[in-house]
């Protein structure tokens, strides 16, 4: 499968790479996912029981959704250590509220300590580091790539530790200068706020940046909103609970791969061609 590459008049040399985290450099998969709840759900039982793990993780799922209603429409991310708080106060007794009203957080903190909530989101970063992989092919091209251009981490991720821990286990940590997580930030992609913190950290104009990601609206359009170049890694939601987004015609991505192995020689590709780019035919999508 060759890349696509999209017309453009004048193609400024690429001097940084930066990548989404989830379904990017990381699949993130239904049955993947739901094996770090359960995990989560087994150890914590032992230190925050007595509950059966299957009720942790039936509520946990509840307040999953709960979350990403209430804070995405908003822009702003989802928070763990939150999930944890009314996780566990239901497991103690406390009826969640319904729909369409929202939670006393701070009642509902009575009922966990701050160090059972802490040891619970490790416990969570832990499992997802431990059962969560990536493909073996992802380490050696960060590397070609780090030797040519200037990298970073630009995710919207609810616990930026867990990115943290990842990048370390899978020996990536040292191939990136920045990693810019949506929880440390306060906003989440596509907001310009994402975009802004990880080019100060780069030190790169923005026409020089191309960001890689998998959703359309936070990585596509956030990119380009912000004067960056984009390209869309497609097909990768199909199996995965990660939010995500389908491409319209608001933006037009500079390059459309279907595996990170084809990023590098698209990006030679993009560096060298301008007006007359032909995209590829229909035939060969």
């Amino acid at each position: 499968m060759r890349p696509v590459t999209a017309a453009r008049s004048a193609d400024p040399a690429i001097a940084a790479v930066t990548f989404d985290f989830g379904n990017t450099l990381v699949p993130v998969g239904n049955a993947a996912l739901r094996e770090v709840v359960a995990r989560t759900a087994e150890k914590l039982a032992a230190t925050s029981g007595p509950f059966a793990p299957a009720d942790f993780v039936s509520i946990w799922h509840e307040e999953r959704e709960r979350q990403f209603a209430e804070e995405v429409p908003a822009g702003r991310e989802v928070d763990i250590e939150q999930r944890i708080v009314r996780v566990l106060a239901r497991l103690r007794g406390r009826a969640a509220p319904s729909p369409e009203a929202r939670w006393n957080d701070a009642a509902a903190a009575a009922l966990s300590t701050p160090d059972e909530r802490a040891t619970a989101v490790d416990i969570y970063s832990a499992a997802f580091v431990d059962a969560v992989h990536s493909p073996p092919e992802v380490g050696p091209i960060l590397s070609r790539l780090a030797g040519r251009w200037s990298l970073a981490v630009l995710s919207n991720w609810p616990l930026a530790a867990t990115v943290d821990r990842f990048l370390e286990a899978a020996g990536w940590r040292d191939l990136f200068k920045a990693v810019v997580i949506s929880q440390r930030v306060g906003a989440i992609k596509p907001a310009s706020a994402m975009f802004e913190a990880c080019q100060q950290e780069l030190a790169v104009p923005g026409d020089r940046i191309l960001h890689v990601g998998d959703d359309w609206l936070a990585d596509v359009v956030g990119a380009k909103r912000a004067g960056w170049q984009a390209a869309y890694l497609r097909g990768r939601q199909a199996d995965s609970p990660l939010p995500s987004s389908r491409p319209d015609e608001s933006v037009a991505a500079d390059i459309v791969i279907d595996e990170l192995a084809e990023l590098e020689s698209a990006v030679d590709g993009l560096d060298g061609i301008g007006a007359g780019q032909v995209r590829m035919a229909a035939a060969d999508r």
